[in-house]
């Protein structure tokens, strides 16, 4: 297949890169800067997103497109200058997106676009799943509602649409090796109440997930990028602990997080509960549906 990925450069773009290519796939990477990336014989890096480039003129024949692309959420204070660059990396990318499936002289299969577990908003009680239907409130829903209200004008162009609603995802980069650092230093601990939920989910099943869309024609709209075990805050530290053996024991204050934060300090003092329910329905078996063995699969 030819497959092109946007956000194919960054911590789960070049996994699933990888991934791909090992099994025979042509991935052609979408970037700002094709000239300083190589290519191989199985991928392709193709310009977008700057005026000079037209990517549909070097594409073939595609077959799946993933949209990966979005500025990170968690490098840096969320000033108003910085939510409004993380609302629009994310609408601008996935416009640029739906304007190369226009141009494709065939149409694409499948869209897989990333998505966040922000749809959903907070709550310490309630559970959810694809068929909760009610956004939340708050900016992170906002974001996600316009994200995906964007991919969803691929439908219109005949292409099978999935977002893939992903929880915290662990790995070697990304927020897990930030929140082991109090426990390297042994200082570990809760953040705020430590009841809130952490919807997580490790990296070879974000890579997992997505193939599985690509190749499952019953893989439509929303899609929860969740392992089927969430913890609270309080046993995800714990669970750290646990395999770095270190201790748990030390708690972050809310009130300190949100000085030293302002409202990114959201991602760690509120979560969400959520299921996977309709990837485990369609039959996605999750290489790591517990957090221990995902943990020790990355730190160890």
């Amino acid at each position: 297949m030819n497959i092109v990925v946007s956000g194919g450069t960054g911590f789960a773009g070049s996994k699933l890169t990888q991934s791909l290519v090992q099994q025979g796939h042509h991935v052609y990477i979408l970037t700002r800067s094709p000239d300083k990336h190589h290519d191989t014989d199985k991928t392709t890096h193709v310009g977008w997103l700057k005026d000079k480039f037209a990517p549909w003129e070097e594409l073939p024949d595609v077959d799946a497109i993933v949209n990966l692309a979005g500025e990170s959420l968690n490098s840096g204070r969320w000033t108003e200058e910085k939510k409004e660059s993380i609302m629009n990396s994310r609408i601008d990318a996935t416009e640029a997106i739906l304007e190369i499936i226009r141009n494709l002289k065939k149409t694409p299969e499948v869209l897989v676009n990333a998505s966040a577990v922000g749809f959903y908003g907070t709550s310490k009680t309630k559970t959810f799943t694809e068929e909760s239907n009610e956004p939340g409130r708050g900016f992170l829903a906002d974001v996600v509602v316009e994200w995906e209200n964007r991919a969803a004008k691929a439908r219109d162009l005949g292409v099978r649409t999935t977002f893939i609603r992903f929880g915290i995802i662990l790995g070697e980069e990304g927020a897990l090796q930030k929140m082991i650092i109090p426990y390297r230093l042994m200082i570990g601990g809760s953040v705020g109440s430590g009841e809130q939920w952490v919807s997580w989910i490790h990296v070879d099943d974000v890579v997992g997930l997505i193939e599985f869309a690509i190749k499952n024609d019953k893989v439509q709209g929303p899609l929860n990028g969740t392992a089927p075990h969430p913890k609270r805050n309080k046993d995800f530290g714990k669970t750290i602990g646990e395999v770095l053996n270190r201790p748990h024991w030390m708690p972050a204050p809310g009130f300190a997080l949100k000085a030293a934060l302002g409202d990114m300090s959201s991602l760690l003092l509120e979560g969400q509960s959520v299921l996977p329910k309709k990837a485990m329905e369609l039959g996605y078996t999750f290489k790591y549906p517990e957090l221990e063995p995902a943990l020790q699969s990355i730190l160890k």
